[in-house]
């Protein structure tokens, strides 16, 4: 749906006369504010997926977690036409023995990255990839960027003409005629994922109800373009 909002319709504090006793040389500006805001599909899923555990040897639980992180990539691979897969953070940090410096053991976490626009392929291999021991630490969705570029390029065709709309406003208000002096134009994203937030740790009866596709709604982001500008009446 698009929608337009007209903000602020404000005259310069400029001049201390009022329009009609103006001089000719002095012009009268006005400043104007225009917004449009349109949808767009949150067609771009982006999922964080990871392994974490722990041992008395750094050595040892790195070269296991990088073993399950290997098999995942591997795994992966098999939807390489459809996600996008790269490896995250890595992080490692040591557990003390209580009320003293040394060391007791470490603890260790890796992660894996999934981006695609296929909802059903990635829904498809978090599915796979928790029944393979990772588990998921984060889903959202927003728009592709060139999904975002086509309509945030409609919203500001909208904000334009929302913009002179308002002009036509003032200037008719006035009795007069106008011409833009300036114009500014921002952009905003207001992206409204659905995230999908999961625990740190898990039990093999999470895991395994879990080890199917993952449900998930997309939704819609909001796009916005504010105008800002001024106008000099004739």
């Amino acid at each position: 749906m698009r929608t337009f909002f007209a903000i602020a319709l404000t005259f310069l504090g400029l001049f201390s006369l009022p329009v009609s006793a103006q001089t000719a040389n002095t012009p009268t500006i006005v400043e104007l504010t225009a917004e449009a805001t349109l949808s767009a599909s949150n067609d771009q899923g982006r999922a964080t997926l990871f392994v974490e555990g722990s041992d008395q040897s750094l050595p040892n639980l790195s070269h296991k977690l990088n073993q399950q992180t290997a098999s995942a990539l591997t795994l992966a691979k098999a939807y390489e036409k459809t996600v996008k897969t790269r490896t995250g953070t890595s992080q490692s940090w040591p557990i003390y023995v209580r009320n003293s410096t040394r060391i007791e053991s470490w603890r260790m976490r890796s992660e894996i990255v999934l981006e695609s626009r296929d909802t059903a392929a990635l829904s498809e291999l978090i599915g796979k990839l928790q029944n393979s021991g990772l588990a998921l630490a984060n889903i959202g969705f927003q728009p592709a960027p060139e999904t975002r570029k086509k309509v945030e390029d409609a919203a500001i065709v909208d904000a334009i003409a929302a913009f002179h709309a308002r002009a036509e406003v003032a200037a008719n208000a006035l009795g007069h005629k106008y011409r833009i002096r300036q114009i500014a134009i921002h952009t905003q994203n207001q992206i409204m994922p659905r995230p999908l937030q999961a625990p740190m740790a898990r039990t093999a009866a999470a895991s395994l109800a879990e080890s199917s596709p993952a449900p998930v709604e997309a939704g819609e982001s909001q796009i916005n373009v504010n105008i800002s500008g001024q106008i000099e009446l004739q």
